[in-house]
């Protein structure tokens, strides 16, 4: 007995083998339409129809009657349609099976990728969040800013007073808080002649 060099391949049935060459997708194609149209509403009122026009032809008309009780041809016709319409429903629901299955892979992979991308940013956002750890902001050198001017108003003396109320006060010469004006201005600020305005003189002409 000869052995099979390559068990992988199967072995020629013979003459009468008939091979049958077809579109698989248009055929599939064609029975989801067909499946499509046998589960909607105006199939069952089409095939409601005709039962009730047959019935009523071969129960009236009844010299010319094709089909007498109990109707055998339109069983007949009822069990090929169930024949074939099962197999065809059961062709679509395998090729939506496989779209469903597609689109379930498609997401998957869509939904890793979404995830790998969220945690790249998160990864990028915890290293800029280290890196600014240290980084002076604007409230830092605000407050800073406000710390200095403290201390130097207190290291000239002035603590928001003015120039003479500063130099009264160091001299000791006992001038009041009443002898400056809001500005923190008082007489010994005043340096050179003051002139003199009487009422009855005119400026101009003086």
């Amino acid at each position: 007995m000869k052995r099979r060099e390559d068990l992988s391949v199967p072995q020629n049935p013979g003459r009468f083998h008939v091979d049958v060459h077809y579109d698989s997708d248009a055929f599939g194609q064609m029975a989801e339409r067909l499946a499509r149209f046998l589960g909607t509403a105006r199939f069952l009122v089409f095939q409601t129809v005709i039962v009730a026009i047959w019935i009523a032809l071969n129960v009236a008309l009844y010299e010319y009657r094709w089909d007498p009780y109990p109707f055998i041809l339109l069983n007949l016709a009822f069990s090929t349609q169930a024949a074939y319409a099962a197999p065809l429903i059961l062709l679509a629901q395998n090729r939506q099976a496989d779209r469903d299955r597609a689109e379930t892979e498609r997401d998957r992979a869509v939904n890793a990728r979404t995830q790998a991308e969220a945690e790249y940013i998160a990864r990028e956002l915890a290293s800029v969040r280290i890196a600014l750890a240290d980084v002076v902001t604007t409230d830092d050198l605000r407050d800073e800013l406000r710390e200095l001017s403290t201390q130097l108003a207190l290291m000239l003396g002035t603590d928001g007073a003015g120039p003479g109320r500063a130099r009264g006060r160091e001299a000791g010469n006992g001038a009041d808080d009443a002898d400056f004006d809001e500005s923190g201005f008082g007489p010994d600020d005043i340096t050179g002649p003051v002139p003199i305005v009487r009422p009855d003189s005119d400026p101009e002409a003086s």
